[in-house]
């Protein structure tokens, strides 16, 4: 037998009713009602009593079990009872109930307590043969009785703060401390306010207030106001003799030092297992805030498939803790009374570790679901202009109002995960198997349907069309633009629905990406020609061109549909102007994004100089012409340039030999040529001379 188990064992009330002369059972942990081995009125008379006044406060920042037990002083075997479910709290004792739901919360916890008297037995109670009733000792159902009860009260102020986004935590959990540090030094002002500056006044009004004590209140506090009031108040709560305290710790006597016929403690779990069944309990816990927190954000409420996945998820790993946690109730005490070995308790615990229940596959399937939340808010984020659907009646509804809806499909969202298909197959064994766990547990990383490189890479180009196509069509009233989650096996990730009319005209439709390039070429005074290189995505469905342009620096684009034609030309312009250039692909449903040319183009000063008149002689050749017919603004023509050459019809123009003269005026004469000699004459609008 373990030699701890036959001392007196000193255990923390936790809001249980005991008193002196109650008979308790260590290996369930629990009071045992009815029963007794003295009399009341034996247990009235003859005990003794000594006044222990103290009181004090202190924080508790941290929300691990091994703390919560601590601030309530609870050793490890009172703990392993608690944790399994042995034991029910009352009071103050609450507080080990009391867990954050979520990570974002900052929490900071006030205890206050206060010890009023000490009340015990004496040997008229304890000595030989001043027991009343024996026979209680041969039913076996008691293994300690109540020889002393240490009697005050203790507060819990539980305190917290939401922490958003853009917050740091350990700021706010520190900002907290400091605040809840100085409760027992604030006051309050006559007109019923906190005594401090308004900048704090406006700091604390964020924090929130539970109350866990064995103080009877009127009106629990919610705000950090009540609470300071409330504490404040606590000392007179107890009555001025402390005639409201109640039991805040006992200490146990085993009834083998009355009689040795009476059931006894055999060991005590050990500390080592204690701690290891408070970790796997705490890392459930964790799990839950987590789950918690992403089924609440805004990603999970606009793909219901998210949120069912976690909502399942968080169910078996509650029903697996509840199993685990009657597991332990039922084992703890025949560890106790000696009924098993201690090695019971070892392997359940190993075989909870082995399970696909293990803290590391369900943190890392945990880790998958964060990810994956976050590709979706990522990828949301930038398709503006969207609608984002949740259910697949409210996109049936949309789809209608429209001529067109062009819808961004999650594909994968609702497929089947094989590690949520093994959590429930183990549940559902009756027994559980020795060997937990099952050698095919999938690889979770390759379950997740957005980790497989074709997939990334698919859902990249595919929301980068879909977004262009959104911004290029924002004006369009014709147009909806949606974005849901829907299953389908024959698209992975992601795919882009067509709709016209209400009726699904096109499961993988793809917007035209812009042209892949667009540059100018034969420059006119009134004109530009553009060449358009076809867009990479979506060029099937693309109908014609769409050329915009503007003056530089002016707003106002102006609009021509030109064909699919490769080579477009812009006319109209005026000369000596810069403009800007950009083209879209046109489709049947709306206009893909535009590609600009690179920098602006200016368009010639003016027109080309009028037809020439040519007049000849033998050694002369008299040229004439009209001005050019349109001028650029601010455009003054300062001369002409007349080329001349001898054709020679075995080389191209423009490899002839020309000669060049200047001209001042619409006239030139050129003279020294050959008699009877052929010669060409042009003038180039290139070769103009201006000052602006």
């Amino acid at each position: 037998m373990d030699p701890q188990a036959s001392r007196t064992i000193e255990v923390a009330a936790l809001g249980r009713p005991f008193s002196l002369g109650t008979l308790y059972d260590c290996r369930q942990d629990s009071l045992v009602p009815g029963l007794t081995l003295w009399d009341s009125d034996d247990l009235e008379k003859d005990t003794r009593e000594r006044p222990k006044p103290s009181s004090d406060f202190e924080m508790v920042a941290s929300e691990s079990i091994e703390d919560k037990s601590s601030a309530l002083e609870v050793e490890a075997s009172l703990k392993a009872s608690f944790l399994c479910g042995l034991v029910e709290v009352e009071g103050s004792a609450k507080y080990l109930n009391d867990s954050k739901t979520s990570k974002n919360q900052a929490r900071v916890t006030l205890k206050y307590k206060t010890t009023t008297k000490f009340h015990e037995l004496s040997m008229k109670h304890l000595g030989r043969g001043n027991v009343k009733h024996p026979y209680v000792f041969d039913k076996g159902i008691a293994t300690h009785v109540v020889t002393g009860i240490l009697y005050g009260a203790q507060a819990f102020f539980v305190f917290d703060r939401e922490v958003s986004v853009n917050e740091n935590h350990q700021d706010i959990q520190g900002n907290l401390k400091v605040m809840i540090k100085n409760i027992p030094c604030l006051s309050i002002e006559g007109e019923g306010s906190l005594k401090m500056e308004d900048k704090d006044k406006a700091n604390v009004e964020t924090f929130s207030c539970k109350f866990h004590g064995d103080f009877s209140l009127e009106k629990n506090p919610v705000s950090f106001q009540d609470a300071v009031e409330v504490y404040q108040s606590l000392p007179k709560l107890l009555g001025a003799n402390g005639e409201k305290a109640v039991p805040v710790k006992v200490w146990l006597l085993p009834l083998t030092c009355l009689d040795s016929s009476a059931a006894k403690l055999v060991r005590q779990i050990s500390i080592g297992l204690v701690q290891k069944s408070q970790n796997v309990l705490e890392d459930f816990s964790d799990l839950e805030m987590r789950c918690n927190d992403a089924l609440r954000t805004q990603t999970a409420q606009q793909f219901p498939q998210i949120g069912k996945k976690l909502k399942t998820f968080k169910q078996m790993c509650s029903q697996f803790k509840l199993e685990f946690q009657r597991t332990l109730a039922k084992k703890l005490p025949l560890i106790r009374g000696g009924g098993e070995e201690e090695a019971v308790l070892a392997e359940e615990l190993r075989k909870t570790c082995s399970s696909p229940f293990n803290s590391k596959d369900l943190n890392e399937w945990m880790d998958c679901k964060e990810r994956e939340i976050s590709i979706l808010k990522s990828y949301t984020n930038k398709m503006k202009n969207t609608k984002i659907v949740p259910r697949e009646n409210d996109l049936h509804e949309t789809i209608l109002s429209n001529d067109h809806a062009v819808c961004f499909v999650f594909t994968s969202l609702g497929r089947d995960e094989p590690y949520l298909s093994t959590l429930s197959n183990y549940l559902k064994q009756t027994p559980k198997p020795d060997d937990a766990q099952d050698p095919h547990t999938p690889d979770l990383e390759k379950e997740q349907w957005y980790l497989t490189k074709k997939v990334a890479e698919t859902l990249r180009n595919k929301a980068k069309l879909f977004s262009d196509f959104a911004e290029a069509n924002k004006e369009n009233k014709n147009i909806t633009f949606l974005t849901v989650g829907l299953t389908n096996e024959t698209q992975k990730g992601a795919s882009i629905y067509l709709y016209t009319d209400g009726l699904s005209v096109n499961e993988n439709f793809e917007p035209p990406s812009k042209p892949t390039a667009v540059t100018g070429s034969d420059i006119n005074h009134n004109s530009v020609m553009l060449k358009i290189s076809p867009p990479r995505f979506g060029a099937e469905d693309i109908t014609s061109y769409s050329v915009e342009y503007c003056v530089r620096g002016e707003d106002g684009w102006k609009q021509e549909t030109a064909s699919r034609a490769e080579e477009v030309t812009v006319s109209g312009l005026s000369p000596n102007t810069e403009y800007m250039f950009r083209c879209r692909a046109e489709t049947p449903v709306g206009a893909g994004p535009a590609n600009e040319v690179s920098g602006s183009i200016q368009t010639l000063p003016c027109s080309p100089p009028g037809k020439p008149n040519v007049e000849c002689n033998s050694s002369e050749i008299s040229v004439s012409w009209k001005k050019p017919a349109e001028l650029g603004q601010d455009v003054q023509v300062l001369s002409y340039i007349v080329e001349y050459a001898k054709p020679d019809h075995q080389v191209k123009e423009e490899d002839l030999h020309w000669e060049q003269m200047m001209a001042g005026a619409e006239k030139a004469i050129i003279s020294g040529l050959q008699p009877e000699t052929e010669y060409a004459v042009r003038m180039a609008s290139s070769h103009l001379f201006l000052r602006q």
